[in-house]
């Protein structure tokens, strides 16, 4: 008894220390509320469901043993069930109070898990709008029908268990009996306990008859979402037949079981079963088979116009601006001569291709890393927002160091550093507009902000921080400046985390991690604060578990600090005629599935980018931000947590500077007008004009194409915004066979402006281009494909290769510029070391039919547009390596780098085989054995750079990233 009685303490220390972690936790970030809020709310929720079901099972029982037989049978059977009877007696009481006190613990923690059911019902706002059947505001349908089908199926629950429980203790004792010859004798108790029961149960079913021809309206296995002719004329009225015989059947039962007269509500019973074999299934089968199939198109046509409209409502679609797009295919001279606000902006960096060059030239140290896929931000530089590439420097720890590493030592990672998006330096190397350590740039000059990272999407599981003045500093901070050789030290002076300095605080936090060291270490102090949940997504999750989160958090300098900025959303399935999406397909396409990050899951069929929330890098503060305070569902969650959300009133301008349109949402949002972009029922009932996002032609195999950030002036636009695309091509064929040509062009405004707590008023704006359908505009597969099968691009990229050198294609983003939608990829050039890193060496462009290729996107457009394109661009700056001096033909530059060698012997290369093809075609021999020596040369020369590269620009490039620039 003893072991046991200490077994017990130490299991209730251990979850009250848990929950007292929590405590800790919520009330340092400053939101308590939501967990006070939601644990009352669940432990009110887990008592009244726990009571409801266990007090009625409790009476059923109690009722059918005080009203058992007062004598003792003498069959067989009977004497069988007085052996039981005596072996139950001793623990008789136990037991009618034991079960429905466990069934009840269990039924109070399944329906607790529904909190949020329950307080949004409770809480609930109008949505100002009704649904096109009952004509009840969507309120009902959100908020009030999801209650009222959680609370009737629960009470079902309790009327078949508690009736169950009291059948089988009147066969206990005696009021069911099993006679010997297969009879059965029920006793007139049983019969008014059973009847009773039954009665309730059909009241119940009736209830449940009653709102699911609600349900229909969210019903999904139609060919559209909602109520079809079939549901509003067989299964609605049928649905309300059936809820009136229940009930009435049940009163029957009632009667019954007070006069002993069971033959009328025998009969009604029997009348249930037929009715709802017949109206339940049989009618609505045959309205389906002869009266709606015959003429679908006009019956359903009604109903098909309310699924177009809800579903485009539910996401966000209803306000979307269709502009009929006449692309051309012919390149014409000075045709971008008036879209220089978008070409000087054209993205040339691969966010998801350089993090290996960033890991090179910025990382520093092994401490540190870079993220696989990195962001896409913009940034005001001397008056002109500049598209960034951008990441934050993170620590990372190794899994197998000592305690003190893993947690006290390597505690935060260190700056973000950007690069301009639309160029890169002269060796094709990113431009860095902020980096190094300490931070430098030009994007620094005006930015003056706190590096230091302690809560990222990296971080280690926990860290302790902190210490009182005086402190010897244990965490390593940065590499030290000049030639000295330790870290620089330091000691964490936020309020990031609970504070362990005293004993039981250890000893909480020691059972959480399982950890002895946080116990015992000396590098624990009065003063120590630990780090824990220190991701983004987890701050957000914990703080605001009622929204779902997107999955991408990005980093900004916001305010003097590194602040992750994720969206939030308020989601249901709930929504009226709407079509509902499953998220993880929606939102997974060539990045996402590649990520080491979460996507989101589940099904919905409403959603509303309601939040914005901010994790600050240094000590984890989590805002959240009404981005919508007009959309119902956060009000209710705003009336269930008063104080968690700020008004949109309180973001700063800075920070509105740097608010994208959320990833997810978009994904989301494109996948639904593959379908739903068309507003003729009659086509969207024979899906002929159906669309579906492409695959991205330079991931291996099909996945789709996932959009991509850029600044960018659509057609029907006076100026260039920040902007997320995508685009449509032709679903595929009923016989498998897929047209890569162009039918759609996506943009989101992704702006939201740089005024305090005001939102631009074109933020969020859904733009939807739409091309001929007897269009011949290549889509980015036939694009991708022209490149590959242009004989001048393949034979250079195979010259790229030589040296076991790897070519790599960068994103393909599509424009709709020059009257048509360009093309544009860049590409990358890395050799086989082991730090080598990927340059940009050749720009393709596509036009049409027509391809350009060649060193710059500027000279690359020129050989699409005629020989001019009339674009403004801008080109690497050779900041990396000083003046480059001209030279003779096929001669190499003395000042350049062995990057630059190999362009140049490249591009010579390139141009003795036009010149020899060009000899050839006049039957010009010598001509052509000349420019064979040429080409000869130009190849030696590149095999000559790159292998010079191989063996010592990887070493030359580790020295670069050791010494910070100006260190």
């Amino acid at each position: 008894m003893t072991i046991f009685a200490v077994g017990i303490l130490v299991a209730l220390f251990v979850f009250f220390s848990n929950f007292y972690a929590d405590i800790l936790w919520f009330n340092q970030l400053g939101y308590s509320e939501v967990y006070w809020t939601e644990k009352v709310a669940k432990a009110v929720i887990f008592v009244i469901a726990a009571v409801l079901m266990a007090v009625p099972m409790w009476l059923s029982m109690r009722t059918a043993y005080k009203h058992r037989p007062v004598y003792a049978p003498t069959s067989n059977r009977p004497d069988m069930m007085s052996k039981y009877q005596a072996q139950l007696e001793p623990i008789r009481r136990f037991l009618m109070i034991g079960i429905p006190a466990v069934i009840g613990v269990f039924s109070g923690i399944a329906v607790a898990g529904q909190w949020q059911t329950v307080l949004l019902f409770l809480n609930q706002e109008s949505f100002g709008s009704t649904d096109p059947q009952f004509n009840l505001d969507i309120s009902f349908f959100m908020f009030s029908l999801p209650f009222i089908s959680l609370i009737n199926g629960f009470l079902i629950s309790v009327v078949l268990l508690g009736g169950v429980a009291g059948l089988l203790t009147h066969y206990l004792y005696g009021g069911i009996r099993i006679e010997e010859r297969g009879g059965v004798t029920i006793g007139k108790s049983a019969r008014v306990h059973a009847a009773i029961m039954v009665a309730l149960f059909l009241i119940l079913q009736g209830v449940n008859y009653w709102i699911g021809q609600y349900e229909t309206l969210t019903d999904q296995s139609g060919r559209a979402a909602g109520a079809l002719y079939k549901d509003v004329h067989a299964v609605i009225p049928a649905r309300m037949i059936l809820a009136i015989v229940a009930v009435l059947i049940a009163v029957t039962f009632i009667i019954a079981a007070f006069t002993g007269r069971w033959r009328l509500p025998m009969i009604g019973t029997a009348m249930l079963v037929v009715t709802m074999i017949v109206a339940g299934g049989i009618y609505p089968f045959l309205v389906q088979e002869y009266q709606v199939k015959p003429s679908e198109v006009t019956l359903e046509r009604q109903y098909l116009e309310r699924n177009l409209e809800m579903t485009r409502l539910a996401y966000g679609l209803d306000d979307v601006e269709v502009t009929p797009y006449d692309a051309k295919v012919t390149a014409e001279s000075g045709a971008l001569a008036a879209e220089a606000a978008t070409t000087n902006n054209i993205r040339l960096l691969d966010p998801n291709l350089v993090s290996a060059a960033f890991a090179q030239l910025q990382q520093f140290r092994s401490y540190y890393a870079f993220p696989t896929n990195l962001n896409v931000d913009r940034y005001d530089i001397d008056g002109n927002v500049e598209d960034t590439v951008i990441a934050a420097r993170e620590v990372t720890v190794d899994p197998n160091g000592s305690w003190v590493n893993q947690h006290v030592t390597y505690t935060h990672g260190y700056g973000l550093v950007a690069a301009y998006g639309n160029r890169v330096d002269s060796s094709g190397r990113p431009d860095f507009m902020l980096g190094g350590i300490p931070t430098g740039g030009t994007l620094a000059s005006d930015e003056t902000y706190e590096p230091r990272i302690y809560f990222g999407e990296r971080s280690p599981e926990y860290s302790v921080v902190g210490g009182p003045e005086g402190w010897t500093p244990r965490e390593v901070d940065r590499p030290s400046s000049g030639s000295e050789s330790d870290d620089v030290r330091y000691t964490f002076t936020g309020s990031g985390g609970p504070n362990v300095g005293n004993f039981f605080n250890r000893l909480v936090y020691s059972l959480k991690f399982a950890s002895t060291d946080l116990l015992l270490s000396d590098a624990v102090n009065a003063e120590s604060q630990i780090l824990y949940d220190r991701t983004p997504r987890e701050r957000v999750s914990k703080v605001a578990p009622y929204l779902t989160l997107d999955s991408n958090a990005y980093p900004a300098i916001v305010d003097g600090r590194v602040k992750w900025i994720l969206d939030g959303y308020t989601t249901s399935n709930a929504f009226p005629y709407s079509q509902q999406q499953q998220l993880e397909s929606a939102v997974t396409d060539s990045l996402t599935n590649a990520s080491e990050f979460d996507r989101l899951s589940g099904r919905i069929n409403y959603i509303r980018n309601s939040v914005k929330a901010t994790v600050d890098a240094y000590d984890g503060k989590v805002e959240l931000y009404a981005w919508d305070d007009q959309e119902p569902m956060l009000k209710a969650w705003q009336n269930v947590f008063p104080t968690s959300v700020k008004p949109m009133s309180e973001m700063s301008g800075e920070l509105m500077a740097h608010v994208r349109y959320p990833e997810d949402m978009f994904k989301v949002q494109r996948e639904v007008l593959t379908t739903y972009h068309v507003e003729d029922p009659d086509d969207f009932y024979e899906a002929n004009d159906a669309w579906q996002v492409p695959n991205d032609p330079t991931a291996t195999g099909e996945i789709k194409q996932p959009p991509y950030y850029m600044s960018l002036k659509m057609p029907t636009q006076d100026d260039a915004t920040f902007s997320l695309t995508s685009t449509f091509i032709p679903a595929a064929s009923r016989t498998g066979q897929q047209r890569n040509v162009l039918f759609g062009f996506l943009s989101a405004n992704a702006d939201a402006g740089t005024t305090d707590g005001e939102r631009h008023e074109d933020y969020g704006k859904l733009r939807l281009l739409e091309l001929p359908r007897d269009t011949a505009v290549p889509g980015p597969g036939q694009a991708q494909q022209n490149f590959d099968t242009t004989s001048r691009v393949t034979t250079t990229l195979n010259l790229l290769r030589q040296g076991a050198s790897e070519v790599r294609g960068g994103n393909l983003l599509s424009l709709p510029v020059g009257g048509g939608v360009l093309y544009v990829q860049p590409v990358y050039v890395q050799s086989s070391g082991q730090t080598s890193y990927p340059t940009l060496r050749k720009v393709l462009v596509a036009f049409g039919e027509s391809v350009g290729f060649a060193d710059t996107l500027g000279e690359a457009l020129d050989e699409v547009f005629e020989g001019d394109s009339g674009a403004v661009t801008q080109e690497g700056d050779g900041s990396d390596g000083g003046d480059i001096v001209e030279g003779e033909e096929g001669e190499t530059p003395q000042t350049q780098t062995n990057d630059e060698k190999l362009t140049q012997a490249l591009a010579d290369a390139n141009a003795a085989i036009r010149e020899g093809q060009e000899a050839l075609a006049d039957g010009n021999f010598a001509a052509y054995g000349q420019a064979q020596q040429k080409l000869q040369d130009a190849l030696n020369r590149a095999l000559e750079a790159d292998g010079t590269i191989t063996e010592d620009g990887d070493e030359e490039v580790q020295l670069e990233g050791e010494v910070p620039e100006g260190e």
